[in-house]
């Protein structure tokens, strides 16, 4: 594997910004564990900023995120490590309103891309939907049937509305 100069031009805005960032740094004294015991799975959509949604600060919840709020292995694994070294007893799976993997269907994702520039996605799954509610139940259920998952934890599953800022808890 060839190893790449750290791309600094490209990354510039990034750079100075965190050097700003660290001169003012005040979660030194965070530990890894969530503080308020809640992890929430969500979108990676820029609109959403977990913490703020939920009245939450940094180190208070683990936050995982992906193309549409999706539990996917990844985010069962992380889930069992969160929920058993992490502190988190309460799991809230968070995907959005107006989100484009729940408005098209899988077809309709790959051959954009395709279109667009010429690459065939069609060996990856993006997991999209055209009913959030069901998949948002199943997603639920899944966490929720899992197995190696610590007993007593919490799931429930809730739509935020990023034309609002309010979440909508669905009956999962």
């Amino acid at each position: 594997m060839k190893n790449y100069s750290f791309p600094h031009d490209q990354f510039k805005e990034v750079l100075a910004s965190n050097a700003e960032y660290a001169t003012t740094f005040k979660y030194s004294e965070l530990s890894g564990s969530a503080a308020k015991g809640l992890a929430i799975v969500t979108c990676m959509d820029s609109r959403i900023n977990p913490l703020s949604v939920v009245g939450m600060r940094s180190g208070d919840a683990k936050i995982l995120r992906n193309a549409g709020a999706r539990v996917t292995e990844d985010v069962i694994r992380t889930l069992v490590l969160a929920t058993y070294l992490l502190n988190v007893d309460r799991i809230l799976v968070m995907p959005h309103t107006d989100c484009a993997m729940a408005s098209g269907d899988e077809a309709d994702i790959h051959a954009l891309i395709d279109e667009k520039f010429g690459v065939d996605t069609r060996s990856l799954e993006f997991r999209t939907t055209s009913n959030q509610e069901a998949a948002l139940a199943t997603d639920v259920n899944r966490i929720r049937a899992y197995p190696l998952l610590r007993e007593g934890v919490t799931v429930a599953g809730a739509i935020y509305d990023v034309k609002t800022g309010t979440i909508i808890p669905v009956d999962c």
